[in-house]
């Protein structure tokens, strides 16, 4: 079945989907998008995501491209055209199309791209059960990285390198040698006492809606969460070290800069957050 994706009012084959050429999303990174993980027939945290989503378009005074109501609604409908049960839906919103200037066009439209598609849990579940690699890269970013923008490149070039080093991951970091997030997720590590820490969500990072879902999962489990920040030699050091996101909910690393964390396997605290996350987090029938 071919896969569909909603552009601008219209639900239309994945391979015909387009953008105008002047849309301000291509020629400036001016727009924000959200992603929310599909598992089980439920889109979890969906709140959570269009709160951030409203947030983000705020930040940058662009409007609804229709109201939120009828943007759940399209989201749900992407899915259902897909088929997707296990996966993720992803929505951008750019200021839309106007001719090439800097300054905000006074009449755009704001442009909506809803798409949808199908992963397979068990290859997440599977990379788990041996957990991933970091590498640790000096921060390249803007300062307002607490906005959503598809202005990625830095994140691209990060992550880039993280593959060239055989890792999964590449974690920002500030120049105090404090670790702030990954190039597409949050970074976490416990320590000896068994207690999870975590930049503060206002100071340099994203504040992910799976980092904040955590927050109750841990309590769920009787577990301690701090929000501090952590040196990259502390990370080294710790006892576990994990990432959070949508698309890999808790995601156990087992190595940073080459060097081992603990034993070099997966910790038991990582692997029972994540398999709690899915009873804590909010669903929603896709």
């Amino acid at each position: 079945m071919p896969r569909i994706a909603y552009v601008n009012g219209r639900y239309v084959a994945h391979r015909e989907a387009s953008v105008h050429v002047e849309d301000r999303g291509y020629q400036f990174a001016d727009g924000v998008y959200e992603v929310c993980e599909v598992a089980r027939g439920h889109i979890i945290d969906m709140t959570g995501h269009l709160n951030r989503l409203e947030r983000s378009l705020r930040e940058l005074s662009i409007g609804w491209p229709v109201r939120r109501a009828a943007l759940e609604v399209v989201i749900g409908e992407v899915i259902r055209r897909n088929r997707v049960s296990d996966g993720l839906v992803y929505v951008q919103v750019t200021r839309g199309v106007a001719n090439r200037d800097f300054v905000f066009p006074a009449n755009a439209r704001p442009s909506l791209v809803v798409i949808a598609k199908k992963a397979d849990p068990a290859i997440n579940a599977k990379r788990a059960e041996t957990g991933i690699k970091v590498i640790t890269v000096p921060e390249t970013r803007w300062d307002r990285v607490d906005i959503k923008t598809v202005g990625l490149l830095p994140n691209v070039l990060a992550k880039q390198r993280a593959k060239e080093a055989g890792a999964q991951e590449a974690w920002f970091v500030d120049v105090d040698g404090n670790v702030k997030e990954g190039g597409s997720s949050n970074a976490w590590i416990v320590t000896a006492d068994g207690k999870l820490v975590t930049r503060p969500a206002d100071e340099g990072i994203l504040r992910g809606i799976t980092r904040t879902t955590l927050f109750a999962v841990a309590k769920s489990l009787g577990l301690v969460v701090e929000e501090r920040y952590f040196s990259v030699e502390e990370a080294k050091a710790a006892r576990e070290a994990f990432i959070t996101s949508a698309t890999t909910v808790v995601m156990p690393v087992v190595a940073i800069d080459g060097q081992p964390i603990a034993n070099g396997h997966p910790g038991s605290v990582a692997l029972s957050l994540r398999e709690a996350f899915f009873d804590v987090a909010e669903k929603r029938p896709a």
